[in-house]
């Protein structure tokens, strides 16, 4: 049994040694950053950050995200039905129909309690 699990340790354990090696010769080899006021900011995008080291989102930011995140799962799931809606048949169609309609209630529950506005 060992011996079908021998090529995979084997790359795992190849894998270790050369991110081991880059990181040691990165240490030794690479520049030592002196730590400078300019270069302690923030930097994005060729200017200078606005952003104060004490900001913080608020919950609207991370309910958004949330919600994309959840919709977009979701959506993937239609996928694998669209390739072979055919060799499922009319019932997939009818349970694929009957989860756009969960979603689209679910959307319209959560658009009406104020979730997707930028407060």
């Amino acid at each position: 049994m060992l011996q079908s699990y021998l090529p995979a340790l084997v790359f795992i354990a190849v894998a270790t040694l050369i991110a081991i090696s880059f990181v040691g010769a990165g240490a030794v080899i690479g520049p030592k950053a002196r730590a400078i006021g300019e270069k302690e900011d923030a930097y994005e995008c060729g200017l200078p950050s606005d952003v104060k080291q004490g900001f913080k989102f608020g919950v609207s930011f991370y309910l958004v995200a949330m919600l994309f995140i959840l919709f977009d799962i979701e959506v993937i799931f239609l996928y694998p039905i669209a390739v072979q809606l055919g060799a499922f048949g009319v019932f997939a169609l009818i349970e694929t129909i009957v989860f756009i309609v969960l979603l689209t209630v679910a959307l319209i529950y959560v658009w009406r309690r104020g979730a997707l506005e930028w407060k």
